[in-house]
Parts: C-alpha cells; structure tokens; sequence
C-alpha cells in the first residue's frame, strides 16, 4: 500500500481528501509536522481559501522551509491540489503580493471573464486538455471533467503547464515540472476522473 503525506496547511478540509485516497489504496498520513513530511514516500497539499493564510500558516508550523528543502534535494511525487498548487508559484497577487513557495516559476493572477456567462468564482464541471502521454492523465482522454472552484489562476510558462481549461479564455488546469505536479480542480470531488487521476498518481 502506498504512502501518502497530506499536509495540513490549516487553510483545508482534509477530510475529503483523506478518504479518496483511501478509496484509490493509499495509504494517508495527514500532518503539520515537518518531520513526518520529511520521512514522506509521497506529498499531497490541498488547500481552499486564502493564498495569504496558507503561507502564514505554512510558515509558522517550519512548513514553508521543510518543503522546499526536502524537494529540492529528493525526487519525491508531489501534488498540490486547488490552493496547494497555487502556493507552488513563486508569488501571488490575490489581495496584494505574497511569496510562494517557488516550487514551479510562475504568478498566481486573478482569473478575467472572456465571455457571457462565465462567472467568477469559477464552480462547477469544466474540461480540460492535456499533453498526450502524461502518467497523471493515464487513462483520462481529452475533454475529461473535473469540479473546479477558484477565482485564481497559475500564470507559468508553457513548458510547466500540464493542461488547460478552454474556458475564461484558457487557463492552466494543471502544472508539472519533474516530479512537482499540480491541478486547479478538486480530485477527490470529481467523481470517477477525480479517482482515476489519484491512482496515477499514487502509481507513479
């Protein structure tokens, strides 16, 4: 069984997470200790709300410096899920600037309406576009839904962007670089993909 860390940022409803991965056959340990994430096979960082009050809160608990330290030097599957993959950038700009952890080169930039209809926040089923032959999107074909709900979008360079969503003029639906992965969308909210998309990446 597979070894999960799903860190507490203190900004998250853990709950829901804890339980898809369960589901997929992973094993989770949800923590806000650094040394338990030290000792870590593979990291989830979920989070909801704001970008501000995960940092601060990430900061206070030696997260912030822990993470980056044991990415930098271990090659270690890491996912950051809706606000966890927004704190992968290097700042943002949601209520002022605040830095990132710098895990992925980019800016978190407020997501713009492009056309009628398009509400923001954005909630509910969008989909999304990969590039071919991703192990996170094995077996999830091109248009596959998943549930969204930011106002926020990860502004990178194209090489880092995992998938897009058509929508609000496209935007970054997921992130990679090496073994530092992201989704804007919540998994374990989007049914069968969202199930589909944690096995791969407990598979990987």
């Amino acid at each position: 069984m597979t070894s999960v860390v799903i860190v507490n940022s203190g900004v998250c409803n853990l709950d829901s997470i804890r339980r898809a991965i369960e589901e997929c056959g992973g094993k989770p340990n949800v923590t806000d200790d650094p040394r338990q994430v030290e000792a870590a096979d593979r990291i989830i960082l979920p989070g909801v709300g704001s970008f501000a009050a995960a940092m601060q809160a990430m900061n206070e608990k030696g997260l912030v410096a822990g993470l980056r330290n044991l990415l930098a030097k271990r090659q270690l599957p890491f996912l950051g899920i809706c606000l966890g993959m927004q704190l992968m950038a290097t700042r943002s700009h949601e209520f002022g600037v605040t830095e990132g952890l710098d895990l992925i080169p980019g800016e978190i930039v407020a997501l713009k309406s492009t056309q009628s209809g398009e509400r923001i926040p954005h909630m509910g089923w969008n989909e999304t576009f990969a590039k071919p032959q991703s192990p996170l999107w094995q077996n999830l074909p091109d248009g596959t839904d998943f549930y969204f709900v930011h106002s926020y979008c990860f502004d990178c360079a194209p090489e880092n962007v995992l998938a897009t969503c058509p929508s609000y003029g496209s935007f970054t639906a997921a992130v990679q670089r090496d073994h530092l992965m992201g989704v804007q969308f919540h998994p374990e909210k989007s049914q069968k993909a969202g199930f589909q998309l944690l096995r791969n990446f407990l598979a990987i």
